[in-house]
């Protein structure tokens, strides 16, 4: 796939990676789910719960982007969160319905930013300033990367080719 160059293409990317990543999920059995996708990494179900805290995360990052001039917005511990909401034994398909409806929404969403609020300034806890525009990119590209962990020896989804971390950010 050619990665996507505009936020209307990012949305649909988003949106069609959903839909592509579900069946993948509803047919990983649930010992996969609790299993960690490396020797001494987060279970899968955790990584998943991650990637539903990045997208609300994001979601709020993008609403209040769109209404501001600028976003100053924290950050936060995705470990911390991944342990005190015990998303190693959360009900899987509880999360797996949960994340994704969040990214049909932001499917949905992020071709609603205009394009004289793309360039809006976000800055996320201690890391450069970035574009609300490269925050989405970031977002889906952050996505894709823990996709790849979930689903690693399983379904082969059509991702974007987008690098993450991006070089120089989050590092």
């Amino acid at each position: 796939m050619t990665a996507p160059a505009t936020l209307g293409e990012l949305g649909a990317h988003l949106a069609e990676l959903t839909e592509s990543a579900r069946p993948a999920f509803d047919g990983m059995p649930e010992a996969e789910w609790r299993a960690p996708y490396q020797p001494g990494k987060w279970l899968r179900i955790e990584v998943l719960g991650h990637l539903i805290d990045s997208a609300a995360h994001n979601h709020q990052r993008f609403a209040r982007a769109l209404h501001a001039e600028s976003l100053a917005a924290p950050g936060y511990d995705g470990a911390a969160q991944v342990r005190v909401q015990h998303y190693g034994e959360a009900p899987v398909r509880a999360l797996i319905d949960a994340w994704c409806s969040q990214n049909r929404l932001l499917g949905y969403v992020l071709p609603q930013i205009p394009a004289e609020k793309e360039q809006t300034p976000c800055s996320v806890a201690a890391a450069p300033a970035m574009a609300l525009r490269d925050l989405a990119f970031d977002y889906v590209a952050h996505l894709e990367h823990h996709l790849r962990q979930i689903l690693s020896g399983r379904a082969a989804l059509d991702y974007s080719g987008m690098p993450w971390p991006p070089p120089g950010r989050w590092q």
